[in-house]
C-alpha cells in the first residue's frame, strides 16, 4: 500500500506540468464525452437492477414501464453509448497528449461528431423511454420500432465517423511532419481501432439506411431478415473489438507507466493491433450458427477465421505480463512468483485494469465454446450468452475504463487522484467482481439448463425444469438478481467517485501516464505502419468470406417479413 500512495502522491506533484501537454480546448473536448457517458451508465446500472429483479420474479414493474423497454435500455445505454462516448473521450485526450494539440479545424470536426452523436442518442433514448423501440441493443427484424429509434442509431454511428476523421487526420498530420520515425504507441492503436470501427460501421448503416429504415417509415412492406441480421453480425462482432481495443490500449500504453516500469515490446503490440484489424471483422457468422440460410461451408470458413482472433489476444497476454515481470523484477521482486507481490496491488489505476485481465482468461475460453458448432448448439439463445457478455464487455472493458477513468477524469478537469477516490475505487472493483461472479456466473450455469435468454419471468406454467431456475442454489435467477444487486452498489460508487473526481476533489494537477518507449520502438519494422496494405488485406478478407453470401441471400432471398411489434404495445 505504501508503494501505491508514493505513486498516487507523483501523480499530484504540483511541480508536475503534465497537463500542459494536452491543450485545455482538447481537454474540453475530451470531457463532455465523458459526461454522457456515465450519465448513460448510471441509468443503464438501474434500467440492469430492474430488469435482475423482474427476472428473478422479486419485483412487478408498474403497467407503465415493460420489461423490454428497460432491457433494451439497458444494453443500448451501457454498451452503446457509455461505452462510444467514453473511447472517443479517451482517444480525443491520448492524441491530444502524444500527438499535440489539435488544431482548430480538427477541434470543430470534433465537436461536430460530437453533437451528431449526443443528437442521435437523446432522440434513441426518447424513443426507448416512450416504449416505441423495445427491440434491445441488436434490433433484430422483424420486430419494428419507430423510424426514429433508427434515426437516432445512424446519427451515432455517422457521428463517430465524423469525429475519427478528425482523429485520423489528427494522426496523419504528425506522420507527414515526423517522416521516418515510428509513430507513438497510441496512435497507432488509435488508428488501428478507427479503421476496424468505421470499415464494420459500413455494415450496419447499409442494413439501416437502405433496408431497416425504409421498412418501418412504411416504404416497403417486407424485409430481408436473413441478409439484415447477417449485416449487424458483420458489425456486431468487431463491435466488442471495438470495446476491447482500447481497453488493450490501457494496458499497453498506461498500465506500465502506473507500475513504474517499461511495455516489454512496441513491435510485438503493434503486430496485435494489426491482427485483430484484419480478423476481427470477416467473423460474423459464427454468431449465426444455428440460423439456416447460410451454408456450412461460410460458416467453417468464418469460424476458422474465428480462432485466428485469439493469437493476438495470447500475444497480448504474453506481452503484458511480461512487462509486469520485467517491471516487478526491475524495483526487486524475486522468486518465481514472488515478484508479483511487488505489483501496486493498493492502486485502483492498476488493480481495476488487472482484475479485469483475471476476468477475461473465463471470458476468452466461453468466447472459444461460443464459436464451436457442436458446443454453441447447447449454449445459443440461453443466458450462458449473456453470462459470457458480461464477463467480456461488462468485466473486462468496464473495469478497464473505470481503472483509465480514476486518473482521466481528473486529468481532464485540472483536480487530484487523491486517496479517498483510491480507496473508493477499490473498494468499488471489489463489489463488481463480487455482484459479477454472483450474476455472470449463475448465467452460464442457468444456460446449461436450458434457461433461454431475451425473456421476462416465466415459469413456463410451472414446468419442473423452469421452476428449478428459480429454486437452484446457485443456477438460480435469484442469484442472478442479487448479484445485480451488487452490481448496482458498485454501480453507484463508480458515478459518486465520478462526480466527485470530475467535480469535488481538491484543484491540482494529475498525470496523463504514458509509457516511455519500449527499447525496442527505433526497431519497428516499417511495414507494420504501412495501412494501404493493411487496409487492402482487411477489403480482400472481407470480399472473400462474405461476397458469395450475401449474393446468394439476395438472389435467393426467402420471403420477407412484415412488421411485428408485439413487444412494443
Amino acid at each position: 500500500m505504501n508503494q501505491s500512495n508514493l505513486a498516487i502522491n507523483s501523480l499530484n506533484d504540483s511541480d508536475n506540468n503534465i497537463n500542459v501537454l494536452v491543450d485545455p480546448k482538447d481537454r474540453k473536448l475530451s470531457m463532455v464525452h465523458m459526461y454522457v457517458a456515465f450519465v448513460a451508465f448510471i441509468i443503464g446500472v438501474f434500467g440492469g437492477l430492474l430488469q435482475g429483479l423482474a427476472r428473478g420474479g422479486m419485483i412487478e414493474l408498474p403497467s407503465w414501464l415493460g420489461y423490454y423497454q428497460i432491457l433494451t435500455a439497458h444494453g443500448v445505454l451501457l454498451a452503446l453509448v457509455f461505452t462510444t462516448f467514453f473511447i472517443y473521450g479517451f482517444f480525443f485526450a491520448g492524441m491530444g497528449k502524444t500527438h499535440g494539440a489539435f488544431s482548430n479545424r480538427l477541434r470543430k470536426i470534433g465537436w461536430a461528431g460530437y453533437i451528431t452523436m449526443l443528437a442521435g442518442t437523446i432522440i434513441t433514448t426518447i424513443m426507448i423511454l416512450l416504449n416505441e423501440a423495445s427491440v434491445l441493443y441488436t434490433f433484430y427484424v422483424p420486430l419494428q420500432a419507430h423510424s426514429l429509434f433508427y434515426v437516432g442509431l445512424t446519427l451515432v454511428i455517422v457521428g463517430s465517423w465524423i469525429a475519427s476523421a478528425a482523429l485520423l487526420t489528427h494522426y496523419f498530420k504528425w506522420k507527414k511532419a515526423n517522416p521516418g520515425k515510428p509513430t507513438p504507441l497510441f496512435g497507432f492503436m488509435t488508428t488501428a481501432t478507427l479503421i476496424l470501427w468505421i470499415v464494420a460501421g459500413l455494415g450496419v448503416a447499409t442494413s439501416v439506411l437502405y433496408q431497416i429504415l425504409p421498412w418501418a417509415l412504411g416504404l416497403t412492406d417486407e424485409v430481408n431478415v436473413l441478409l439484415t441480421r447477417t449485416l449487424f453480425w458483420y458489425f456486431g462482432h468487431p463491435l466488442v473489438y471495438f470495446w476491447i481495443m482500447p481497453a488493450y490500449m490501457i494496458w499497453y500504453v498506461v498500465i506500465p507507466k502506473v507500475i513504474g516500469g517499461r511495455l516489454f515490446s512496441s513491435s510485438l503490440a503493434r503486430l496485435a493491433f494489426i491482427l485483430f484489424l484484419l480478423f476481427s471483422i470477416p467473423v460474423g457468422f459464427h454468431h449465426q450458427l444455428m440460423e439456416s440460410g447460410i451454408s456450412e461451408l461460410w460458416k467453417f470458413i468464418q469460424t476458422v477465421l474465428t480462432f485466428v482472433v485469439v493469437v493476438p489476444s495470447l500475444l497480448t497476454a504474453f506481452s503484458i505480463f511480461a512487462t509486469f515481470e520485467q517491471t516487478a523484477r526491475e524495483k526487486g521482486g524475486k522468486g518465481i512468483i514472488g515478484w508479483i507481490k511487488t505489483l501496486p496491488w493498493g492502486d485502483v489505476r492498476f488493480f481495476a485494469p488487472f482484475m479485469g485481465m483475471l476476468a477475461f482468461i473465463p471470458a476468452g475460453a466461453g468466447g472459444i465454446i461460443n464459436a464451436s458448432f457442436q458446443l454453441n448448439a447447447v449454449v445459443h439463445n440461453t443466458l450462458w450468452v449473456v453470462g459470457h457478455f458480461h464477463l467480456t464487455v461488462g468485466t473486462t472493458v468496464l473495469l478497464t475504463f473505470f481503472g483509465a477513468a480514476y486518473w482521466l477524469i481528473p486529468a481532464l478537469t485540472g483536480r487530484r487522484f487523491t486517496k479517498h477516490a483510491n480507496r473508493c475505487g477499490i473498494v468499488q472493483t471489489w463489489l463488481w467482481m463480487i455482484g459479477m461472479f454472483f450474476m455472470s456466473g449463475a448465467m452460464h450455469l442457468l444456460g446449461l439448463f436450458g434457461a433461454p435468454r431475451r425473456t421476462a419471468y416465466a415459469t413456463y406454467g410451472d414446468h419442473p425444469q423452469a421452476l428449478q431456475w428459480f429454486e437452484g442454489i446457485f443456477a438460480s435467477h435469484i442469484t442472478v438478481a442479487i448479484g445485480g444487486v451488487i452490481l448496482t452498489a458498485a454501480g453507484v460508487l463508480m458515478f459518486y467517485n465520478f462526480i466527485y473526481l470530475a467535480f469535488r476533489a481538491p484543484k491540482g494537477n494529475t498525470e496523463f501516464p504514458i509509457t516511455p518507449d519500449p527499447d525496442d520502438t527505433p526497431h519497428i519494422p516499417a511495414f507494420l505502419e504501412n495501412w494501404k496494405l493493411w487496409i487492402g488485406i482487411v477489403i480482400l478478407l472481407i470480399i472473400f468470406a462474405y461476397t458469395i453470401p450475401v449474393y446468394e441471400m439476395i438472389v435467393d432471398a426467402p420471403p420477407g417479413s412484415p412488421p411485428f411489434n408485439f413487444l412494443i404495445r
